[in-house]
């Protein structure tokens, strides 16, 4: 799929095509997928040889719901960490330990860098 508009969007989306072509999970060593948008996070554990989400976690889940509606803003540094630790505890559940990490064509830095530290200090291995 060839995206041709010169936004900022479709420039992530090729930047993306051009990373999957490198990344691939496997059942040993599943992908970690990351969705950035203007107000959530959201992560994945994907096994893509069968096409199976093995483990998730969001900020659009009943617990950091409450934490918006409370007021506080749902998108920050420490939310992107309590996800990474999050998806991490997951894993672990499901008995993986190294994942191959796709940034989804996003810096890595800020949300990313936080998701991404957070999920190595409690185990995950990438």
């Amino acid at each position: 799929m060839r995206v041709r508009l010169s936004t900022r969007s479709a420039a992530r989306q090729r930047r993306h095509y051009r990373i999957r072509k490198a990344v691939y999970g496997t059942a040993e060593r599943p992908r970690l997928s990351i969705y950035r948008s203007l107000r959530h996070l959201a992560v994945q554990i994907i096994d893509d040889e069968r096409g199976h989400t093995i483990a998730a976690a969001s900020t659009y889940e009943p617990t950091f719901r409450t934490k918006e509606a409370a007021g506080t803003t749902v998108r920050s540094m420490d939310v992107a960490a309590e996800i990474g630790k999050l998806i991490a505890e997951r894993a672990k559940k499901e008995g993986i330990t190294a994942v191959v990490f796709d940034r989804g064509g996003y810096r890595y830095h800020g949300y990313i860098q936080a998701l991404a530290d957070a999920a190595r200090a409690a185990g995950l291995e990438f």
